[in-house]
């Protein structure tokens, strides 16, 4: 069975800095990729990071620069390092996962949310001015 259990978020102010972590369990981190999303009020779900099963990693243009999506593979944790955060960063963050299919590359993964399967209940991050 397939977990994921983000934590890590909270409110800081606009510059400062907080890592999410997403602890999971229930697959080989090989055979999946897994991503970041977001979602504030009245907005829809957005692809902030994800990474490949051999580490490739892509951004949205809004955090690129300012977040770094990375892995322990040997304590099953993927991480969400954000920097000089603002206050337009303020959302519920959630991890996600999906098997990579035959077809797709270790390089591939996606921000696209309707290609998840797996999901995380969400950690909170408020960032004021």
């Amino acid at each position: 069975q397939v977990q994921l259990v983000e934590s890590g978020g909270g409110s800081v102010q606009a510059g400062g800095s907080l890592r999410l972590s997403c602890a999971f369990s229930g697959f080989t981190y090989g055979d999946y990729y897994m991503g970041w999303f977001r979602q504030a009020p009245g907005k829809e779900r957005e692809g902030v990071a994800c990474i490949a099963s051999d580490g490739t990693t892509k951004y949205a243009s809004s955090v690129e620069g300012r977040f770094t999506i990375s892995q322990d593979r040997a304590e099953n944790t993927l991480y969400l390092q954000m920097s000089s955060l603002k206050p337009e960063d303020t959302a519920l963050y959630y991890c996600a996962a999906r098997r990579r299919s035959p077809y797709n590359s270790i390089w591939y993964c996606s921000r696209s949310s309707s290609d998840y399967v797996y999901w995380g209940q969400g950690t909170q991050v408020t960032v004021s001015s």
